[in-house]
């Protein structure tokens, strides 16, 4: 396969030249099993947290309160401090550990990163498996949280540098298909292990995380760096061109290697100092708001506790993983879907189509909750039914927007000076979102009740009209050109033109003085 490429602006025109190599495909592979990972884990807490065997050794209260179904709040059985703890501990130490791994990535490369994540995400989820009591249980998730930090961080950025730019959204998506491969294998393996006699079904699908993570660690080993981090933190130019030209395929690499350089050269020391200007202000705001908005479409509920979901309204354990399974299916196709479309039709056109599907499945679950399932008891079959549909049509909307592009937009929006500093920012950002959100979530499905759809409904009908008033078109457009994007906008191109004449007087002043 054979392409080039080329960016026309108000300045220059620039001409990519190269190819899609095996070489990078196998390397986005290996990199990319780190979704793996957190796909994984986040499938394998939900699963865990509906197995009675599970529920009995550590918290017991929350299994009695299960075992009883007509008495109690249907939306309240699972309402734990502890239990959400269990969850969102993962994500407290993943946003402390993803500010660390920024300087790991700018310092020592991207790959050091994901090699130190893939090792401690091993680690954890040894101690995880072999967990006595709530103490142990917690430090295992801590450390996979270690891990995730490091790989999260890491990995976006590492994609999108090494893709061409011409399908960077389909290589940067292989993140989010992993992440889907992820959540349906662990969906697998708990409905095998929970029919396990003698109550250690847990202890395999909280082992099962061994295997990526050793796939990752060893795999890891073999990547190369990408052209950008080579020259950002050696400096040596010789040994970018050549990676640069086995990546391509191509010997005619003069173009896109003039612009790394030009990108290095403006590589700040203090990125986490430089990122909080003006000049990079419509970066920050999307690095902020993208991963913080991708939790505020209600996904966390459904990604952590679909099981549970299940349960409050009627189905047994087995079933509730059997219905989990299959909404995972729905999920793993649309992200397929994704990687065929995305450099096609662009970011934008599937943001705003999932935000709408969304929103119609969000309202239509409140809806049938509101009127068919009350404080007690379940709900019919048939209407269990339609939860399920919607359920899928939900997770699906996700996976075509907020799902990969959680991820790929912050990758690609920040320029190289600020991209790791960025990059923890978005990691951070979506960190604590998480944590706050899994640590409120039972407890918000227990106040809230059904309401809680129409709540996130009205937030990603937001969200949608932010993007389509803010984030600009990025597809085709190479990392190194994206700061013209920001020049040519509507809105943004006020705050970035007004600093550029702001530094051009200061330039001015300053040879006028001499």
């Amino acid at each position: 396969m054979s392409s080039s490429f080329a960016i026309t602006s108000n300045e220059n025109t620039r001409n990519y030249n190269g190819r899609i190599t095996l070489f990078v495909v196998l390397s986005c592979i290996v990199a990319s099993s780190g979704g793996f990972l957190f796909g994984y884990d986040i499938g394998v807490s939900g699963g865990v947290t509906a197995m009675s065997s599970f529920l009995k050794k550590f918290f017991p209260e929350v299994h009695k309160r299960t075992l009883n179904r007509t008495q109690g709040d249907n939306y309240c059985k699972f309402n734990s401090e502890l239990l959400t703890l269990f969850t969102s501990s993962l994500y407290l130490s993943g946003l402390i550990a993803s500010l660390f791994a920024s300087t790991v990535t700018r310092k020592f490369g991207r790959r050091m990163s994901i090699l130190i994540g893939g090792a401690v995400f091993l680690a954890g989820s040894g101690i995880g498996a072999a967990s006595v009591n709530l103490e142990m249980l917690i430090l295992g998730r801590v450390l996979l949280g270690i891990g995730v930090g490091f790989t999260n961080q890491a990995i976006p950025v590492y994609l999108s540098e090494l893709a061409p730019p011409q399908h960077r959204g389909a290589f940067n998506n292989g993140f989010e298909i992993c992440v889907g491969l992820g959540i349906l294998f662990a969906n697998i393996v708990n409905y095998a292990t929970q029919k396990i006699e003698g109550g250690w079904g847990w202890r395999v699908s909280l082992a099962m995380a061994a295997l990526p993570s050793s796939f990752l660690f060893i795999g890891s080993i073999f990547l190369p760096e990408t052209p950008n981090s080579i020259i950002q933190h050696t400096g040596d130019i010789r040994k970018a061109a050549n990676l640069l030209k086995r990546i391509r395929g191509t010997d005619d690499i003069q173009a896109e290697l003039e612009d790394l350089i030009a990108a290095a050269n403006n590589t700040a020391s203090k990125p986490f100092y430089t990122i909080f200007q003006p000049k990079y202000r419509p970066q920050l705001v999307m690095a902020i708001a993208i991963p913080n908005f991708q939790l505020l479409t209600g996904i966390s509920l459904l990604g952590f506790y679909s099981p549970i979901l299940f349960r409050t309204i009627g189905f047994k354990e087995s079933a509730s993983l059997m219905l989990t399974f299959f909404t995972r299916i729905a999920a793993s196709l649309f992200n397929i879907i994704v990687m065929v479309l995305v450099d096609r039709v662009g970011r934008r056109p599937l943001f705003l189509v999932g935000g709408v599907q969304m929103i119609v499945a969000e309202m239509v679950l409140g809806i049938v909750l509101a009127t068919q399932l009350g404080d007690h008891g379940g709900m019919s079959e048939g209407y269990g039914f339609v939860v399920f549909v919607m359920v899928c049509v939900l997770i699906a909307g996700f996976s075509l927007s907020w799902g990969p592009f959680g991820w790929l937009v912050p990758s690609e929006v920040l320029s190289l000076e600020t991209r790791s500093a960025g990059q923890s920012i978005a990691v951070v950002g979506n960190f604590t979102s998480i944590f706050v959100f899994s640590q409120l979530l039972l407890a918000m499905l227990c106040r809230l009740k059904y309401a809680i759809f129409f709540f996130y409904a009205g937030l990603v009908f937001i969200m949608t009209v932010f993007v389509f008033l803010f984030l600009p078109e990025m597809k085709n457009v190479p990392l190194e050109r994206i700061d013209q994007l920001w020049k040519e906008h509507w809105f943004w191109k006020k705050i970035v033109s007004d600093e550029m004449q702001t530094h051009a007087n200061s330039e001015t002043s300053n040879v006028d003085c001499k």
